[in-house]
Parts: C-alpha cells; sequence; structure tokens
C-alpha cells in the first residue's frame, strides 16, 4: 500500500496558528463512514450526534512543558533539549538541536541560581539517529517544579506563533503528566459542554496514552508496511475497564476522542480479545491503516491532519480512504483551520 495515496495537496494558510477565543467555536464537518456522505456543523452540534448509552473515551493525558533552551557547558552554545519519553527516574529519550554539535558526554546547562549555578543539568550518555539522545538530568529539588519553570509548550513545528496561555495546549480534562504533544481532538471541549453530554446520557470514560511525536510524523517510507511507530505508553484503570464493558454489554457506541483514544482502545482491543477488558497498562506501538478491522472503536471525533501522516491512514481505516480523502478536500475548499488548533471532524457510524 502506498503511503503516496495519503497525500493531498494544503494551502499553508489553513493550518491555524493559534486556538479560538472559544473552545467550543470551531466548525465540525460530520462524515458518514457507510455513505461518505458530509454535514458542515459548528462543534456544539456534535450533542445532535452523540446518544443516550454512547462511551465518550477521552485521552486524560498532560502535555509536559518539554522544550528547554539552554546551552553547552564546556562552549556556553545556545542547546535545544526536546523530552520525549522517560526510560527511567532521571534519564530520558529526547531530541537535541544542533544535533551534530551534541555528542556523548557533552553537559547541556539549563537556568541559573542566585550563584550562578545551572538549575538543571543533562548528560548526554547515548547518541541516536536526526538528533535523538538519552540524556540523565542532574539538579536539586523536584524535577517536575524546574520544568514548569524553564520548560516551554513543546508546540509542532507547524505553528510559528507563540502561544500566549499554557493551558490552551491541554485538555480541561488533562490529568497524567507525561505527553510530549497534546491529544488535539480533546482541545475543543470545556467542562460545561461534558456536563451537557452527560445530562444528554452519554458517559465519559477517561484513558491515557503519552503522545510521542513520533505520531505526528509524516511517514518517510514509500510503503505503508515499511513505517515503523514509536511506542507510547497507556494506562486504563478498573472503573474505565468496567465502563468500556458495560458498553460492549449493552450495545452503545465506543465514540473515541481523537487518535490517541482510538490507538489505546484497540490496544485493549487485541490484548483481551474479546473477554472482558481488564485494569492495564503498558506499551503500543499498534499501526492501524486500512485493511484493519476495530474491535472497540465504533465512532470518532478528530481534528484534520498532516499528508502522508499515521493519522490520516487510521481515519481512512475507519471511514474508507475515499471518503476521508473527499472529506479533506471539501474541509480545504471550505477553509476549514487544519492541525493542533484547527478544526474537528466526527465520523459518524
Amino acid at each position: 500500500m502506498n503511503v503516496s495515496d495519503y497525500d493531498f495537496e494544503l494551502p499553508e494558510q489553513l493550518i491555524a496558528q493559534t486556538p479560538l477565543l472559544e473552545r467550543t467555536s470551531s466548525r465540525l464537518l460530520v462524515l458518514d463512514s457507510i455513505s461518505g456522505h458530509m454535514e458542515h456543523r459548528t462543534f456544539t452540534d456534535l450533542a445532535e450526534y452523540l446518544r443516550p448509552g454512547d462511551t465518550l473515551v477521552l485521552n486524560d493525558t498532560r502535555v509536559l512543558p518539554a522544550r528547554l533552551f539552554g546551552v553547552k557547558a564546556d562552549t556556553g552554545a545556545k542547546a535545544e533539549l526536546l523530552l520525549l519519553k522517560r526510560i527511567e527516574g532521571d534519564r530520558w529519550e529526547t531530541l537535541v538541536k544542533p544535533g551534530k554539535r551534541i555528542r556523548a558526554g557533552a553537559r547541556l546547562n539549563f537556568g541559573t541560581s542566585s550563584d550562578d549555578a545551572p538549575l538543571l543539568s543533562a548528560i548526554v550518555e547515548e547518541e541516536g539517529d536526526l538528533g535523538a539522545r538519552t540524556i540523565r538530568f542532574e539538579y536539586e529539588g523536584i524535577f517536575n517544579e524546574l520544568l514548569e519553570r524553564l520548560g516551554q509548550m513543546p508546540l509542532p513545528p507547524y505553528i510559528k506563533e507563540r502561544l500566549s496561555d499554557r493551558e490552551r495546549y491541554q485538555t480541561v480534562y488533562s490529568r497524567n503528566e507525561g505527553s510530549a504533544a497534546a491529544p488535539t481532538a480533546g482541545l475543543h471541549f470545556t467542562e460545561s459542554f461534558l456536563n451537557d453530554l452527560q445530562l444528554k446520557g452519554v458517559k465519559l470514560c477517561p484513558i491515557t496514552l503519552h503522545v510521542g511525536l513520533g505520531t505526528f510524523r509524516p511517514v518517510s517510507a514509500d510503503s505503508i508496511e515499511e513505517h515503523e511507530m514509536h511506542a507510547e505508553w497507556y494506562s486504563v484503570s478498573e472503573e474505565s475497564a468496567k465502563l468500556l464493558n458495560d458498553a460492549k454489554a449493552s450495545g452503545g457506541r465506543i465514540v473515541a476522542v481523537g487518535t490517541t483514544s482510538s490507538r489505546t482502545l484497540e490496544t485493549i482491543g487485541q490484548r483481551f480479545k474479546g473477554a472482558p477488558i481488564q485494569a492495564c497498562n503498558g506499551w503500543t506501538d499498534i499501526f492501524i491503516y486500512p485493511g484493519y478491522k476495530f474491535l472497540m472503536v465504533n465512532a470518532l471525533l478528530t481534528n484534520f491532519h498532516l499528508p502522508r501522516s499515521t493519522l490520516v491512514m487510521l481515519v481512512s481505516a475507519l471511514a474508507g480512504r475515499e471518503n476521508v480523502l473527499n472529506a479533506y478536500h471539501e474541509a480545504i475548499k471550505n477553509e476549514y483551520r487544519f492541525f493542533s488548533f484547527g478544526d474537528a471532524m466526527f465520523i459518524n457510524a
């Protein structure tokens, strides 16, 4: 299967640079996964398409302020560090800039205390490809407090504007820190709108998948089958497992908010193979593309994604490649906003 089959032309001006003032004021393109029929709505109209008994699955991960700007200890040259994944303790998988000048053994310093000592230091232990590094942090105090003080939000490279309010790159239900990027389909919700959905009889089911940057990168291989996904950590609580089991038993729909929730749901669907879902956690590198048979997800709320990305392929697996590309062309024609701060699409079933 060719990656080029999921390419399309996207005008740069449609890439949303800033979030809307009101989270729920975005547009919503509704796509019927069977017929391909489309409707142009606003986000709060989602309530009309959700039914009593539906279970809305929300990824409650919280984005770390994971981009650090500092200097090389030996030369004072500027250095940038992006945290991707905690390995254990104070050891992390990261990306560094400039990659060619930051080699194994290098020490990077971030921030200064009153006595001019660095607040946080990173020692490069191992080198990988394309700027990937394994580093170990040294510091005094509490790491997360230092990160909140020194770090910036790791906005995707296609967003050039600086974010004035960090919380606009967090969902209102974010709880568990650990992501390098936001599960952006959830950025449209407010607590008030979620309460309205619950009053209608929609159940809210939190799960966790800590999002890595690999999820959002265009596929570099020519063939989809050659692409390898980066592993991401997920967790499902006992309460959420019960909600999912109840939904399956009652015939209610499981509606995933975002591709990250979809990947987590399908991972546990494969893990338990038709048996009742249990509380669990682990790592997943599941890659969903057309031909995949969904075990858990019945409907999907998602944003509009990058050409040639694994996210477009996942959406196409649920609604069909032709339907999805037709919807994307319709969205472009009608000047929908794309990517992290953009508009939403609901794949109805």
